[in-house]
């Protein structure tokens, strides 16, 4: 996939941090270590949501929705005489 450029401003701190695991050939470059950030926060936060949105489901509604889905496959694959 083409990369594209992008400016971006980041505390002398972290950058220090990023430029040590450049260093110690964690990563090739700042740019493979940013990304490799970036992907792994959003993939948090992917999962989060998915959390955070299994959690309203009411496990029992769910179970009976299945046991239900599973009843009528069954029936139609074994129709009675």
């Amino acid at each position: 996939m083409p990369a594209s450029k992008v400016a971006i401003s980041i505390d002398s701190v972290l950058l220090a941090e990023v430029d040590g695991l450049v260093e110690r050939e964690e990563f090739a470059s700042r740019s493979q270590a940013i990304q490799a950030a970036v992907r792994e926060k959003l993939a948090r936060m992917r999962r989060s949501r998915l959390a955070e949105e299994c959690a309203k489901l009411d496990p029992s509604f769910e179970k009976a929705m299945a046991e239900e889905g599973m009843s009528r496959k069954l029936a139609k694959s074994h129709p009675k005489n």
